[in-house]
């Protein structure tokens, strides 16, 4: 007498399939979920990296207060800061590489670049301090970003 000892181990072709469609699901939702959430981090590491400019900014006017008897502020934001922000390079153009803060002299902004090549730019204007008209600057919000 013969016994059908067919050992079939394995996947079928369906089985496969459903597999990869499964997974092809999952892509379609995380992959968005997760640059959403890496963006989302981005914008609060530039927040918090602006809070820090606007605070330096405010301890500054405050010592020049003290020492002239004026508020004012510096010609480059980032001299008002005790430590410059990871990424910060004294060019004096937008900033060209990922992670890069810079000010730009001639537009008079702060610019920082994502890791995803858009350039995001604030607004930086120093101040009045000549012939009695004394007024501490302004720092703008963010800018729409820009691909590079």
């Amino acid at each position: 007498m013969k016994t059908n000892t067919q050992n079939n181990k394995g996947f079928t072709l369906i089985e496969l399939i459903m597999v990869t469609i499964i997974l092809g699901i999952l892509a379609a939702v995380a992959i968005p979920r997760y640059t959403a959430t890496v963006e989302r981090a981005e914008q609060a590491a530039e927040n918090a990296v602006i809070s820090s400019i606007k605070s330096g900014l405010e301890t500054y006017a405050t010592e020049q207060l003290l020492d002239n008897g004026r508020r004012s502020w510096p010609v480059n934001p980032f001299l008002a800061l005790d430590t410059s922000p990871s990424g910060y390079s004294t060019d004096i153009t937008d900033a060209d590489s990922d992670s890069e803060w810079t000010f730009n002299t001639t537009s008079n902004s702060i610019t920082h670049m994502r890791g995803d090549n858009s350039l995001h730019h604030w607004d930086y204007v120093q101040g009045v301090t000549t012939s009695g008209l004394e007024a501490v600057g302004t720092l703008g919000g963010r800018d729409a970003g820009s691909s590079i």
